[in-house]
């Protein structure tokens, strides 16, 4: 079954944000749009490139009234220690939830259960606490936060004008659709 359009299951959760251990709740998530980006562990090889790069993006992020959420299975403390010990970890800002029992990840759907980790997922949640994105991805495949960031543009375009949708490479300012019955078969 499909996560889109799920509300997302209820959590609680710390993470670290901005050099203190916050608490974090599905209730946070409401009334804002956010992005929960999972990845398999603190420590490792492809997480620092993709958390590296949406540490960078997310200004445009914040810009656009969207929370970003990192999320592993790893615990607050190991977030801590890891953004104290990489240059690259060091830049991020938004906050690293720790899921060290898994709730978050497998409310989600991304639980790895044999290994205890995340696959690479990325969702995007709107501000009633529905998904509209859901993209996973192998542990090998790392992602783009600019396609990402072009995805939220898309969602929230679509979520202010009713009627509307966005085709394939749509980007802010270009042409929409408008679906009816004199398009079909004319695209």
């Amino acid at each position: 079954m499909s996560l889109i359009n799920t509300e997302i299951k209820p959590f609680k959760a710390q993470a670290y944000h901005n050099g203190k251990f916050v608490d974090v709740t599905e209730a946070d998530v409401k009334g804002k749009w956010s992005v929960f980006f999972f990845y398999p562990a603190d420590f490792t090889f492809v997480c620092p490139t993709e958390l590296g790069d949406m540490a960078d993006l997310y200004p445009e992020f914040q810009k656009l009234g969207v929370e970003v959420y990192s999320v592993s299975t790893d615990t607050h403390f190991t977030h801590k220690a890891w953004h104290d010990a990489s240059d690259t970890i060091k830049k991020i800002q938004y906050p690293m939830i720790g899921d060290p029992t898994g709730a978050i990840t497998r409310g989600f759907d991304v639980m790895i259960e044999e290994a205890g980790l995340a696959l690479r997922g990325t969702f995007l949640v709107d501000p009633e606490g529905q998904i509209k994105v859901a993209e996973i991805h192998d542990l090998g495949i790392g992602r783009d936060a600019t396609e990402l960031l072009r995805k939220v543009k898309a969602a929230q375009y679509v979520a202010s004008h009713p009627g509307e949708v966005c085709p394939a490479k749509w980007k802010e300012g270009e042409a929409t659709l408008k679906p009816s019955l004199d398009l079909v078969g004319k695209i």
